[in-house]
């Protein structure tokens, strides 16, 4: 036997090894592909749940800037009541605009205690 023949067996043998290292290079090409795919499906969640914070974000800043709004009319509300009492002591016909204050302090204070619960629920 020389150097250029090779025998069958050993032919056999080479030819397995090649068909195994397709079949392991066909595998991995797969697997890298899968993982490829698993991680833009992972940048493209993070991505929307980005998107999502910071939309959420900005609803919260416009939550708190109403919140302040409302408190800030809670309190006008509140100066009027206390001034409205205040002549309530010198004038009769006070009590029906004593009442309607009373009211409009009622709205605010459930509006304000609205946007206090999603607040919350934002937290």
């Amino acid at each position: 036997m020389s150097a250029a023949t090779i025998s069958a067996d050993e032919f056999l043998a080479l030819e397995q090894k090649v068909l195994q290292t397709v079949e392991l290079i066909r595998k991995e090409r797969e697997a890298r592909s899968a993982a490829e795919a698993e991680r833009d499906a992972a940048k493209s969640e993070a991505m929307a749940l980005q998107v999502k914070l910071a939309d959420s974000a900005a609803k919260l800043v416009d939550s708190e800037a109403k919140l302040a709004d409302a408190e800030a009319k809670f309190a006008q509300l509140e100066s009027k009541l206390a001034e409205a009492e205040a002549q309530l002591t010198t004038s009769g016909s006070v009590s029906a605009e004593l009442e309607g204050l009373r009211q409009e302090r009622e709205s605010v204070r459930q509006r304000v205690e609205t946007m206090l619960a999603k607040l919350d629920e934002l937290g």
